[in-house]
């Protein structure tokens, strides 16, 4: 029980220094913008997802891997693709537009 305890703790440590880091490494506001809500929806799921954990009766908690398991692969594969565009567009839209600084040359 002690090392269950400890590994949630280093789980939970884990999880708020990769969402530290996730938000720190973006490139402009409206990415920064889109990492900060979909690191609060990610938390959200966690915390649902223990609170039910603890909630329910042992032999029913081996029914929440299951879409557990499978909405956090959705949610990962789709805030990767909306990060890129988001990082695309916003690369292109730089692109597209001279510097303040070299426009004055």
């Amino acid at each position: 029980m002690i090392s269950g305890i400890a590994g949630g703790f280093i789980g939970v440590a884990g999880g708020l220094i990769g969402t530290y880091f996730s938000i720190k490494n973006t490139n402009g506001p409206r990415e920064r913008a889109f990492v900060v809500r979909s690191a609060t929806v990610c938390w959200v799921a966690v915390l649902v997802f223990l609170g039910l954990l603890f909630a329910l009766p042992h032999p029913y908690r081996w029914f929440l891997w299951v879409p557990y398991a499978i909405l956090l692969a959705f949610g990962i594969v789709t805030v990767n693709r909306t990060q890129r565009r988001i990082r695309e567009e916003e690369s292109r839209n730089q692109t597209m537009q001279p510097d303040a600084d070299t426009s004055r040359r």
